[in-house]
């Protein structure tokens, strides 16, 4: 976290733990107010990975799920970063940022997958740097989001997945009235001024608890290479491309697309109960096996967690998931906000 935002934040009410907003006094306000109102959080536990030069497009063409090639100067798209035998080791938020390709991913993979990735660089023209601290994010969710980024950015991006830029720095689109801002750290804190006059401040939980109830999964350090990209649900929003051609674990990939149903899949819940990414699941029909793992969890508004699941399909709709211990707290499957492929 930029040391000129952080005590920005602290002055602001914030608690930080470990570069992470946790909560701006009252966590309970906070979660209540994403429910039913409009909230903007900090995402500097986030990593930004930067890529620029002029053989990026075809260095990271050959190394993510999505088309590269399709990423245009106001556009965004979600994608991921597979093993070679197609597990995720991560997954990101895309968009371009004048000749940088940005990739927003969870902030402790940030590392390993830069490290990895450069790896393979040899002599592309192309260099990836961690651009985590060059600028500050915030997202901005809810009925008066729309207001709120226009007033405080003067641009607006016109449909979800797409960008605009600023003078303060881009606005990316994430959902409806979801919006990601990537902002120079000099002009953030005027920003995050005209945002509160529209928006409560909350902690990175609140955010998670929101992002997770969208669907839309975040692979952490605890659940590198547990899943393929469909397990997650990442074609489903448009995370994988079937006709960009060859890129790290794409034959398995392709395979678990178009030999077979799909026997794991991801599902949203909730649970009574404390859980966190890579805890196990279990199921009275696999006994003694476990037969899902919890992908994200964040505290629930009305008490409890909820959370995303990757479970065996058959455990998940016809019987009942506990989390733990096959005598854990049951798990109650809530619907995804988008339709599941047959």
């Amino acid at each position: 976290m930029i040391e000129s935002w952080k005590d920005f934040l602290l002055a602001q009410g914030a608690t930080i733990e470990n570069g992470s907003v946790r909560h701006f006094g009252d966590p309970a306000a906070e979660r209540a107010a994403a429910a039913t109102g409009t909230i903007v959080a900090d995402l500097s536990q986030l990593g930004v990975l930067a890529f620029r030069g002029e053989e990026t497009v075809a260095f990271l063409q050959g190394q993510v799920t999505n088309d590269v090639q399709a990423l245009h100067a106001d556009s965004a798209q979600w994608s991921g970063y597979c093993s070679p035998k197609g597990r995720l080791l991560g997954n990101f938020l895309m968009w371009r940022d004048g000749e940088d390709y940005c990739l927003q991913l969870s902030g402790d993979i940030a590392a390993p997958v830069l490290k990895r990735l450069s790896m393979f660089v040899l002599r592309s023209k192309t260099r990836g740097r961690d651009a985590s601290d060059e600028t500050v994010r915030l997202v901005v969710a809810g009925s008066a989001a729309t207001d709120a980024v226009q007033r405080a950015m003067g641009v607006l991006p016109d449909a979800p997945l797409r960008t605009a830029k600023g003078d303060a720095g881009m606005v990316v689109r994430v959902g409806a009235d979801k919006y990601v801002l990537s902002l120079t750290p000099e002009r953030a804190p005027s920003v995050w001024e005209t945002l509160r006059s529209h928006a409560t401040p909350v902690g990175a939980p609140v955010w998670d608890w929101l992002r997770l109830n969208a669907g839309i999964p975040m692979i952490v350090a605890a659940t590198q290479e547990e899943f393929v990209p469909q397990m997650v649900n990442l074609e489903v929003i448009g995370g994988v491309s079937f006709q960009k051609g060859c890129y790290t674990g794409q034959e398995i990939v392709a395979r678990s697309q178009y030999l077979g149903k799909m026997k794991r899949r991801m599902f949203l819940a909730h649970v009574d109960a404390e859980a966190a990414a890579g805890d196990p699941l279990y199921s009275a029909d696999h006994e003694g096996q476990v037969s899902g793992t919890v992908v994200n969890a964040a505290p629930a508004p009305d008490g409890g967690f909820d959370l995303l699941a990757v479970a065996r399909v058959d455990s998940a709709t016809a019987h009942t998931l506990h989390l733990k211990a096959a005598d854990g707290a049951p798990l109650a499957i809530k619907p995804l906000p988008y339709a599941m492929p047959e």
